[in-house]
C-alpha cells in the first residue's frame, strides 16, 4: 500500500508543521472512547481516499487493521491519551496498544508513510483544538 498525498491545505500552514500537538482537552460531553473512534473513522477515510479500492478481503483485513495501528498511534502521540484509555476504546489489551505504537513508529523512517502520518497527526490535531479551545473559554 502506496500513502501518496498531494500538498493539501495543511502544507501552507507552517504553524502546524511538524509541531505536536499536546494541548487536547476533550470536551466534557464527549468521552475517550468516542474521541479514539472518531480518530479511527478520520483515518480510515483518508486511507480509502489515498489507497487502491479493489482489495481481496485479505488485503482489506490488513487494511483495516494499518488503520487501527495508525489511529491508536494518532491517539497516543498526537492526543496524548493513555494507553489504558486507547484499548479499552478499541477493545484491546494496553499492550496490543503499545505494540501499535511502536509498529507504525517503526515505519516512520518511510519517508512517504511518515508525511502520511504527520498529515494525519495535523488533521486530527485541528479537530480537537477547535473543540478543546471552545470547552475551555
Amino acid at each position: 500500500m502506496t500513502y501518496d498525498l498531494q500538498p493539501g491545505p495543511f502544507a501552507a500552514a507552517p504553524s502546524l508543521q511538524h509541531r505536536p500537538f499536546h494541548g487536547f482537552y476533550p470536551p466534557a460531553h464527549l468521552p475517550m472512547r468516542q474521541v479514539c473512534r472518531l480518530v479511527r473513522q478520520v483515518v480510515g477515510e483518508i486511507i480509502s481516499l489515498t489507497g487502491d479500492r479493489t482489495q481481496m478481503r485479505r488485503d482489506r483485513r490488513r487494511m483495516l487493521c494499518h488503520v487501527r495501528q495508525i489511529a491508536m498511534y494518532v491517539c497516543h502521540v498526537s492526543l496524548s491519551i493513555p494507553l489504558t484509555e486507547i484499548g479499552q476504546a478499541f477493545g484491546r489489551d494496553r499492550t496490543t496498544v503499545g505494540h501499535a505504537c511502536h509498529v507504525v513508529e517503526d515505519r516512520r523512517d518511510d519517508q512517504a508513510f511518515d508525511d502520511f502520518i504527520t498529515g494525519i497527526e495535523r488533521i486530527v490535531s485541528v479537530i480537537f483544538a477547535g473543540r478543546g479551545e471552545q470547552d475551555h473559554d
